[in-house]
């Protein structure tokens, strides 16, 4: 029974507390406050404990989010802690990080604000954390089987622990000098904090995992042939890090850079690895190209280093703010007008533009970026931009940062020395058979083998790729799969 049958009647949603503009933009520190946990379990309560859960369909975890927001609302967190965990290894990082597709699949969003799901999952977490209440789960014996993980983001993290649960003995390399991927070098820390990392490897570390940073496979690393021979399994969870570039005239110029070699010089000067950042927005027209996650990232972190103007480029049409039902009904992820919290510290839109040319200045460096407006037309059944006569434009800039999206798996002697098949169009890894590559006894998950996408599917997929890691090694596996290689959402 819900614990409030009325609660979504008599209580409306509220967000978690954000700190003021002019604050945040002082430092680096979280944008999201911590909630009341009265206000915690009020939101819990609006959830109605639907006969059918849509927000089970819209979350690749299968997360018990009725169960557990029921048990938030009864003030029982101790075993609220336990049903999330039952199904989700790191909560807190889909906590500050996912973009919530259960929300998006709540019954009451049909035509009403959904229960605050997100904001409950990283309170049930931070209270734990707080209480003692999450520790190590060593298994009570090894099976004596020994797998190489090679990355350690979201989805090799998630299936190092799982396989390390199940009494393999897992070692995760990572060629950075730091754990975490994506999450430590990618993600800026106003929007998560790197404790929350540092927290779960010591708790991967605990129970025995084995932690290897600044150790490369492959390109003048270890070898990873010799590798595969030494263990009975390899794990590929390398992620999707091959940017899209734009071949424009001018792409060489000082001044253009990729938003990935942007981004973790910031997380590097938050560490002390260095002073200031080489790439350093302070004083400059920013013009990001791209509308994505990392574009926000970009957006935030240049702000914070005091950009005189930030211009964001998007060659899409400016989403509507509802969803048009007819076309994209609930549950579908609705295609509205988003902002981040980045977009509230100072943007300026421009949609239906792209980057065409970018122009020098007498030393060689940016100065300004050719835009011209497009329109999306079908060709042979598929998309493509348009530019429309007459709408060339010059936008000043002196840093232009390319946040275009991703195009798979980074090309190099790993894939090719392990002799494993990469799909041509999507840059991914091959899965021919559940989540054995080409290769018998190599396996992959996350973004290596899915393409750029969300840590919530990263979590997912690293927990069922260690399924099938566990049965091809014993036979059987008592591990969850929650989702199937190539799975979609609604």
């Amino acid at each position: 029974m819900v614990a409030n049958p009325w609660g979504f009647l008599r209580h409306d949603r509220t967000e978690a507390p954000k700190r003021p503009v002019p604050e945040r933009l002082r430092d680096w520190d979280p944008v999201y406050g911590r909630p009341a946990a009265a206000a915690v379990r009020v939101q819990a309560s609006r959830c109605m404990d639907c006969g059918v859960a849509f927000c089970h369909a819209g979350c690749p975890l299968g997360n018990l989010i009725p169960e557990w927001n029921e048990l938030v609302a009864e003030d029982d967190w101790r075993e609220a802690i336990e049903r999330l965990h039952a199904t989700n290894n790191f909560p807190e990082f889909t906590g500050w990080l996912c973009p919530a597709p259960c929300e998006a699949s709540c019954v009451l969003a049909i035509n009403a604000d959904p229960v605050a799901i997100k904001q409950v999952e990283l309170a049930i977490i931070d209270r734990a954390w707080d209480e003692g209440w999450v520790g190590a789960r060593p298994p009570a014996e090894r099976t004596g089987r020994r797998v190489a993980v090679i990355g350690s983001g979201p989805a090799g993290l998630a299936c190092a622990q799982q396989l390390s649960r199940a009494g393999h003995d897992v070692v995760v390399y990572e060629r950075s000098d730091r754990l975490g991927g994506l999450l430590r070098y990618g993600i800026p820390d106003f929007k998560m904090p790197k404790r929350a990392i540092d927290q779960r490897l010591a708790q991967l570390a605990a129970e025995g995992t084995d932690l290897r940073a600044g150790v490369a496979v492959g390109e003048g690393g270890l070898d990873p042939v010799e590798l595969r021979a030494d263990v009975d399994a390899v794990v590929l969870a390398t992620g999707a890090l091959r940017p899209r570039d734009l071949a424009v005239p001018g792409r060489d110029l000082a001044g253009v850079h990729q938003a990935m070699d942007y981004l973790p010089q910031a997380n590097r000067v938050r560490t002390g690895d260095l002073a200031a950042p080489p790439i350093d927005a302070a004083g400059k027209r920013v013009v990001i190209i791209g509308g994505g996650d990392t574009a926000a990232d970009c957006l935030g972190t240049a702000n914070r280093q005091s950009a005189a103007s930030v211009t964001q480029l998007d060659h899409n049409p400016r989403p509507p703010e509802e969803r048009d039902v007819a076309v994209n009904p609930w549950p579908q992820w609705p295609k509205i007008h988003r902002t981040s919290p980045a977009h509230e510290e100072g943007v300026v839109e421009s949609w239906a533009r792209e980057a065409v040319e970018f122009l020098a200045d007498e030393d060689g460096h940016v100065r300004a970026v050719v835009t011209e407006e497009v329109e999306i037309v079908r060709v042979d059944d598929r998309r493509t931009f348009r530019q429309v006569p007459g709408s060339r434009t010059e936008l000043p800039s002196e840093l232009v940062l390319v946040a275009a999206g991703f195009l798979g798996t980074e090309p190099g002697s790993l894939l090719d020395r392990l002799g494993v098949e990469v799909d041509p169009e999507r840059g991914t890894v091959r899965l021919p058979g559940g989540w054995e590559t080409s290769v018998p006894g190599v396996f992959a998950c996350g973004d290596a083998s899915r393409g750029a996408s969300l840590v919530v599917w990263a979590i997912a997929e690293g927990r069922a790729c260690a399924a099938a890691v566990d049965t091809a090694l014993s036979g059987r596996t008592e591990l969850p799969a929650p989702v199937a290689p190539g799975a979609r959402p609604l």
